[in-house]
């Protein structure tokens, strides 16, 4: 299988994480996407960590560690770098308050960035009366509490389903998340969710909820954030100033 290679150039704006510990947590991302993500979802990248973002090469395309989305408004709520490439944020600062996993939603952004750059894929899900559900292409969002995450030297990433997870018609056994926690296509496990749009019914994207319900899945969407940049319209999107 040919992989597509990409840059990702990560940036730490957020004071209260050491370059140490963010270099840790990329070294730990570059082993799960290329070792884990790759094999499955057919898309390998090149992981490095920056000092500045003057440094970021203009091909690349970027995470940025924030401390909160107040940061992100300064920025200007971008989700394109200066010269139109995918970009994402994770704020840890926020993260942290809610007593989460900073790295594993750092896990969790790039790998659903990587699989669709726009926010823009979706899949059609016929129900036997004729009606239809399109869901997000988002492969974490359904098994993205932390407590479903994995270590890799000793830094938390997260789960994530494989494409067999939006397509119905595998039979039992099949794997459809890396962690083979989930025993059918479109599960939800405990603290989960799915962005989905009932075309016969909605007038914009929702959130379906899994089962038990974590507290950070029931806060709302995160200004800024991949789930809002979805539900906005990539007609929204603004590009960084730098």
């Amino acid at each position: 299988m040919s992989m597509s290679k990409i840059h990702v150039a990560f940036i730490n704006l957020y004071k209260q994480l050491s370059a140490a510990e963010v270099r840790k947590a990329v070294k730990a991302l570059q082993v799960q996407v290329t070792r884990d993500f790759a094999p499955a979802w057919g898309i390998d990248a090149e992981l490095k960590y920056y000092k500045s973002p003057k440094d970021v090469p203009d091909h690349a395309w970027q995470m940025v560690i924030l401390e909160t989305s107040d940061e992100a408004g300064d920025l200007g709520y971008h989700e394109l770098t200066y010269s139109g490439k995918p970009l994402g944020r994770v704020f840890a600062g926020t993260i942290r308050n809610q007593k989460d996993s900073w790295t594993n939603t750092l896990s969790h952004e790039l790998l659903e960035m990587l699989a669709d750059p726009e926010a823009s894929r979706y899949v059609y899900r016929q129900h036997k009366d004729g009606s239809g559900i399109l869901y997000a292409y988002e492969n974490c969002d359904a098994c993205q509490d932390s407590s479903f995450g994995y270590k890799i030297n000793g830094v938390l990433v997260s789960n994530f389903v494989y494409p067999s997870w939006f397509e119905q018609y595998h039979p039992p056994g099949t794997r459809f998340d890396h962690l083979r926690l989930m025993k059918k296509a479109f599960e939800l496990l405990p603290g989960g969710y799915i962005p989905t749009y009932d075309i016969s019914k909605s007038k914009k994207w929702k959130l379906m909820n899994g089962p038990k319900l974590t507290k950070a899945a029931k806060t709302k969407l995160v200004a800024g954030s991949r789930k809002e940049r979805r539900f906005k319209g990539r007609h929204t999107w603004k590009k960084s100033k730098a």
